[in-house]
């Protein structure tokens, strides 16, 4: 049976288009919680997108933070996430710790803040994700946080306040993407495929058939 048109798989797709790819070569019975994952970092990085001042974003992030603490709060979100946090799908601690990097990554001072953040959200994520699918990997963490510095590269607003060139930031990325999953967390590792084929071309070009192709080659053969 599909899934019902407000499913957080279904939300995903409209929200996150490569991570909601990359969820569907995880196995079926994790899909939804994957979804719910990506959902909840999606509303996290909106906070810093759509708030006009800095003060803004911190209203937003404290709201999610209250939510994922414990307040019960009636939303198409938070209402399943907290379920999720009740039945331990989720530990609060690590939905705790993205809050924290995107309040840090408000300001980007210089390349170490900046991977720090790449690190903190993407790399974070990736990791949960990982732990989700029965892995706690680092290689997993390194993957997700090559494509949190594509993301942000592609992103052209999100820079270090040092000047640091993108080319620099480029080639950590790419050291990062050497990194070997394990095939039990390959699903959560499948974005740095999007990353890898971002990094070889200009910032501004769009994704296409070649793209998911390549995410597809790699589900099946397990290399990233």
């Amino acid at each position: 049976m599909p899934p019902s048109s407000d499913s957080p798989l279904v939300r995903l797709r409209r929200a996150d288009p490569d991570r909601f790819f990359c969820t569907l070569f995880a196995p079926a019975d994790q899909r939804e919680a994957l979804a719910l994952l990506y959902l909840f970092n999606h509303e996290l990085a909106r906070a810093q997108e759509v708030a006009s001042e800095t003060l803004l974003a911190m209203i937003r992030l404290q709201w999610w933070r209250e939510v994922v603490e414990g307040e019960e709060r009636k939303h198409e979100l938070a209402t399943p996430l907290s379920a999720a946090l009740k039945a331990g799908v989720f530990a609060r601690g690590d939905l705790l710790a993205l809050i924290e990097a995107r309040e840090a990554g408000l300001d980007l001072p210089d390349s170490e803040a900046f991977y720090a953040y790449a690190r903190g959200t993407g790399g974070r994520l990736a990791r949960i994700a990982g732990k989700l699918l029965g892995a706690d990997s680092q290689a997993v963490e390194d993957l997700g946080t090559a494509y949190a510095i594509s993301g942000l590269l592609r992103a052209t607003q999100r820079r270090p306040e040092d000047g640091t060139p993108d080319e620099t930031l480029a080639a950590q990325a790419k050291i990062l993407l050497t990194a070997k999953p394990p095939r039990i967390a390959l699903a959560a590792a499948l974005p740095a495929v999007f990353a890898r084929r971002d990094l070889a071309r200009p910032t501004s070009s769009p994704r296409g058939l070649a793209d998911r192709l390549a995410v597809l080659m790699a589900a099946l053969t397990g290399r990233v």
